[in-house]
């Protein structure tokens, strides 16, 4: 692929708008639009300094396309480094083709997804980590998505990274450079200050590791199942939630046969309410597949809701209720349960609640509402997502975590040959593996395959 040519693509959402916005960079994209743009002060494009902003109109020929602003962005004072031009035009779905067919027609090329941030990397306005927060921050729908991504944007991550790997560059040198003078008794490496070092980066690398959980459910939100007996009030609480009758409210048993899913922001927070089949014994077919997918769907949710009828609790079937509700919390340890005590005005006994002190619990009505900013701010504290600061650094990117867990292994494999006495052109092999590892985060070791299939993902007109 060529990427000394000049590129140009719609950089707003395709459809009918105020205004459009056509981004055009490359070497010759300010001469280009020198030749199609006429100001009202009749100055040159070629003349005028970098961020500047001039009014006028687009000609093809001698027809006017449009009245446009037109913003110069120089080399290499730019979002990709080159020369930068953005048309901001009306916009007409006409308009916009119109002045992009016509820059293709005098030397400019439709840009490819994604182009122009990769041309960005390419010239050294960021990093590879930094290149891919863009397209988070493009895709953030919560205020968590939207922070985290912003703050690796700003090379909050790739700065830790590059320190790190600056570091065992500088101890690879030194280990090397005490081979080339393997026949004198020198030393050039400080083994004590050398084992610090990996001691340090394992503990980086563990954080960042143990980020990556956090950072899934920031990213792609936080899955929550509602489970219980039929008719406990599952889907009431769901439509609650959400405000929409989006679930069917039955009296009937089994209404809710297959899971209904949505999405809600809570906290800046997005969490994703599933509203399951009610699990009970049936011989209804359809019924007993839903509840296995219920089943299914706890397993893959962080947070269980396991909401009660207060109207249907006694006091001699609430040990067996406990005894059953446990095996649950057994089979699946790994989540987080919320008994949810739903129907609240209907409880008969106070303290048949009081049973339930061993687990977290939380009373509503559904019906009403009663409870539930009570449940909400459980959800939102129990996370505690909405509290990570502008420094917290958080990984998102399932590439990302991959290597980090292939340098975490490389660092211990070199921290054990240290401590066995490994000599030190082994050593460096490891050493060197890791450093390949942090390099492919930040770009500094990268593949046109991989380029491709990360800026695959871009809109065209970033």
């Amino acid at each position: 692929m060529n990427y000394n040519d000049t590129i140009v693509a719609l950089a707003t959402p395709s459809g009918v708008g105020a205004i459009g916005v056509i981004r055009v960079s490359g070497n010759n994209a300010i001469s280009i639009s020198n030749n199609l743009f006429k100001p009202l002060n009749n100055k040159s494009l070629l003349d005028q300094p970098t961020h500047t902003i001039h009014l006028g109109h687009i000609y093809d020929d001698d027809r006017a396309l449009d009245e446009v602003l037109l913003s110069i962005f120089k080399d290499p004072k730019s979002y990709t480094g080159e020369n930068v031009v953005e048309v901001s035009c009306h916009g007409s779905h006409y308009i916009q083709s119109e002045i992009i067919q016509l820059f293709i027609r005098n030397g400019c090329r439709a840009a490819n997804p994604g182009e122009f941030t990769l041309r960005a990397f390419l010239n050294g306005k960021m990093d590879l980590s930094q290149a891919e927060a863009v397209a988070d921050l493009i895709a953030s729908d919560s205020e968590s998505s939207h922070k985290i991504a912003l703050q690796q944007m700003r090379g909050g991550f790739s700065n830790k990274i590059k320190e790190l790997r600056d570091e065992l560059i500088d101890f690879a040198s030194l280990i090397e450079l005490e081979l080339d003078f393997s026949g004198e008794d020198v030393d050039f490496a400080d083994l004590e200050k050398f084992e610090s070092l990996l001691n340090r980066i394992s503990d980086v690398l563990k954080y960042l590791i143990d980020s990556f959980s956090t950072g899934n459910v920031i990213k792609s939100g936080v899955p929550i199942s509602i489970v219980g007996e039929p008719n406990v009030g599952k889907s009431t609480l769901l439509n609650l939630l959400l405000d929409d009758e989006k679930a069917i409210v039955s009296d009937i048993a089994g209404t809710t046969r297959d899971a209904i899913e949505d999405e809600l922001i809570i906290d800046g927070i997005k969490f994703r309410f599933i509203d399951t089949a009610g699990i009970r014994k049936t011989d209804n077919l359809v019924e007993s597949i839903g509840i296995k997918k219920t089943f299914k769907k706890m397993k893959d949710s962080r947070v269980i809701l396991y909401m009660l009828d207060c109207g249907k609790l006694k006091n001699n079937d609430v040990t067996n209720l406990i005894t059953e509700i446990k095996k649950i919390i057994n089979n699946y340890s790994e989540k987080h349960f919320i008994i949810v005590f739903n129907k609240i005005e209907l409880i008969k006994n106070d303290g048949i609640i009081d049973l339930f002190k061993d687990f977290d619990s939380v009373c509503i009505s559904a019906k009403t509402g009663h409870g539930l900013n009570d449940l909400k701010s459980k959800l939102s504290s129990l996370l505690q997502l909405g509290k990570l600061s502008n420094n917290d650094t958080v990984i998102t990117n399932a590439r990302h975590y991959d290597a980090l867990m292939r340098a975490s292994q490389s660092i211990n494999n070199v921290k054990k040959g240290l401590n066995t006495g490994l000599t030190g052109d082994l050593l460096s092999i490891d050493i060197r593996e890791s450093i390949h590892h942090f390099g492919r985060i930040t770009g500094e070791i990268s593949t046109d395959d991989l380029l491709g299939n990360i800026f695959s993902n871009f809109c065209i007109g970033k």
